[in-house]
């Protein structure tokens, strides 16, 4: 005999879901497994993932607009493919060493 569905609120998965809760986290509050969340829920889920992608976007941008450096060199990096980068300057010396053969005398024999 299949057991008896667990009245499951949506609207509380998805809230769950916008705040940052694991599915895990989630199954435990609602008091079924995660595989049924996973399950019967899964647009909840992504809805709430979705608002709190969202949200962590807005205050992100928020940030940096009110001058937050470090947001807005994190945010450059991840959106506008800035990078941190290293100038090398390499120089190149050339140097000339000049062979000096020593000078034989030559003696004459006669």
């Amino acid at each position: 005999m299949p057991r008896a569905k667990i009245d499951i609120d949506p609207k509380q998965v998805e809230d769950m879901a916008s705040i940052g809760c694991t599915i895990d986290e989630m199954a435990t509050i609602i008091g079924c497994s995660g595989r049924t969340l996973q399950r019967r829920f899964v647009t909840a889920i992504e809805r709430g993932r979705s608002r709190l992608n969202r949200s962590l976007r807005r205050k992100q941008a928020e940030l940096a607009l009110n001058g937050n450096v470090t947001m807005l060199i994190w945010l450059g990096k991840q959106y506008l493919g800035q990078s941190d980068r290293q100038e090398q300057k390499i120089t190149e010396e050339v140097v000339t060493i000049e062979r000096i053969a020593p000078k034989i005398a030559l003696s004459e024999s006669a």
